[in-house]
């Protein structure tokens, strides 16, 4: 077998296909095999795959029925690597979570109701609930609305998504490393987690003024070696062990807004490149952080009058390349450390739906005496 049901989604400011898990292998290594030439990785275009040539358009999220009490679906999310044969299974995508709730129900794997169906899904990477209320006017899925967020044209339906406790995915702690603010190699950095492992870094102390477009931050190869050199050691200090294989955690350059209603301005890596926009996990990260009395996140808010001491922010704008990110963030008894959620609203579109091919691994056979040098790649 070389071809799957599949459907093409955008979920927020990411696209991928959608599978459901029965379709797939259950060893790990057959299913990043099968992740990987279908969606062409390998090469700079993904010429033989449906990957988009960017860490955006190179996402796959695995769906199946839940067999938990407290979930309706269970969310497998997979980041394929557009150069190198490497699948990491160990973040999540919030984009591409904004598109689980309409896929599992238009897949028959959720009972629509009228009005609005709240989706309670399981992320399996980071072991997290998340609700997400789709639109379901007359009990259907509708893509259709009002909706703007940046870094997608247009207007859709929106979609919010509620993250259910959120500290600790996947170190345990908000603060791995027990303090909200270090020193590595001279440079201070916060490491938080919150939906996300995160390294946050002023702006100012890597040279930058912060609002740099993602193409000149691509270009800057020193930059791009010191966030990689503070991204490994964080890892470290963070109970990660060595993240060289691992786009966690996520390194987030962080500086003052420049609008009346922003917060925070952010440039998020993901993490050899800055990302177009900002994460839904990575943004989340950052709010939760602003609340943190001494991490960078609430130092450079607190600098720009955005916060007063000992404030747990509510409503939080973080601005990036392409706009900007509103959040919710909810904490229980005023403490910053205890997160009770946090929302915000994305949007999401079907593509297409059909059937999914991709090439069988390439196998040498016997070269012919016409041909000495003879490659089969077997296929359909």
């Amino acid at each position: 077998m070389n071809s799957i049901p599949c459907v093409i989604m955008r979920g927020g400011t990411s696209r991928g296909p959608f599978l459901r898990r029965r379709d797939l292998p259950q060893n790990q290594q057959e299913l990043s095999e099968l992740l990987l030439n279908a969606m062409g990785s390998g090469h700079a275009l993904q010429i033989d795959g449906i990957g988009g040539g960017n860490s955006l358009t190179s996402k796959v999220a695995i769906v199946e029925r839940s067999e938990r009490d407290d979930a309706d679906i269970d969310y497998l999310f997979a980041q394929v690597n557009v150069l190198e044969r490497h699948v990491d299974f160990s973040p999540n995508c919030g984009n591409m979570l904004s598109a689980v709730g309409p896929y599992a129900i238009e897949a028959g794997l959720v009972e629509p109701e009228d009005g609005v169906t709240i989706v309670r899904v399981f992320n399996i990477n980071t072991q997290r609930l998340i609700d997400c209320h789709v639109p379901t006017p007359g009990r259907r899925v509708i893509y259709e609305g009002n909706t703007r967020i940046s870094g997608v044209p247009g207007q859709a339906a929106g979609i919010r998504l509620s993250f259910l406790d959120i500290a600790g995915s996947k170190t345990g702690a908000l603060l791995p490393t027990g303090q909200a603010m270090e020193m590595i190699d001279g440079t201070e950095v916060s490491c938080l987690d919150a939906a996300t492992p995160v390294l946050m870094v002023a702006a100012h102390d890597l040279g930058l003024e912060g609002d740099e477009t993602p193409e000149k931050m691509d270009m800057d190869a020193e930059l791009l070696a010191r966030l990689e050199y503070l991204r490994l050691e964080a890892g470290q200090r963070m109970g990660l062990g060595d993240v060289r294989d691992s786009v966690l955690p996520k390194p987030v350059v962080l500086s003052a807004p420049r609008s009346k209603e922003g917060v925070l301005t952010a440039r998020y890596f993901v993490p050899a490149r800055c990302h177009k926009a900002i994460a839904v996990t990575g943004g989340i990260a950052v709010s939760a952080a602003i609340s943190v009395p001494g991490t960078i996140a609430n130092r450079i808010a607190l600098q720009a009058g955005r916060i007063s001491q000992g404030q747990c922010l509510c409503d939080v704008c973080i601005e990036h390349p392409s706009g900007v990110m509103e959040l919710r963030v909810e904490h229980r008894d005023g403490n910053p450390h205890e997160l009770a959620q946090v929302s915000l609203v994305r949007t999401a579109r079907k593509i297409m739906s059909g059937t999914l091919f991709y090439a069988l691994p390439q196998r040498k056979v016997a070269p012919v005496p016409s041909d000495p040098v003879v490659d089969i790649a077997l296929g359909s």
